[in-house]
């Protein structure tokens, strides 16, 4: 295979306004092209493209977008700007965006924590209690 495999999203009319959300939220994005039924974006160099494909179809939480966030002030920033202007807050970390995306902002020290034997439980038990997520009190369970 040459070419890189990349998601379409699907919106109703909306794909400009949709690329232009997700490049204000990503601070490493930008549109590289765009014509009236397509916008192609990146975010760190990863390639996404917008579909003006009508209201035939809805996003549903069985595809969802992971972002690992290193610090509490990164999934602050995540979590208050994908959930703001329509955007509603899940269980565990997800969320959707005002499009109706949904995007799971998770900490980079979950998976460290889930695999130690003595506290993962407890992390487990922690964060199911959550919405977003809380460094402080998950490294604490």
């Amino acid at each position: 295979m040459k070419k890189e495999i990349y998601p379409c999203f699907w919106f109703d009319a909306k794909a400009k306004e949709a690329a232009t959300y997700y490049c204000s939220v990503f601070k490493n994005a930008r549109i590289t092209s765009e014509n009236p039924m397509v916008v192609i974006f990146e975010i760190n160099g990863q390639k996404f493209m917008c579909l003006n494909g009508g209201p035939d179809f809805k996003f549903n939480e069985s595809v969802s977008f992971v972002v690992e966030c290193d610090t509490q002030d990164e999934i602050d920033y995540y979590w208050n700007s994908l959930t703001k202007d329509g955007g509603s807050e899940g269980r565990c970390g997800w969320l959707k965006d005002k499009f109706g995306l949904s995007w799971q902002i998770v900490p980079a020290v979950l998976g460290k924590l889930m695999s130690n034997p003595e506290k993962s439980q407890r992390v487990m038990q922690a964060f199911m209690q959550m919405k977003k997520f809380d460094i402080k009190t998950l490294e604490n369970a």
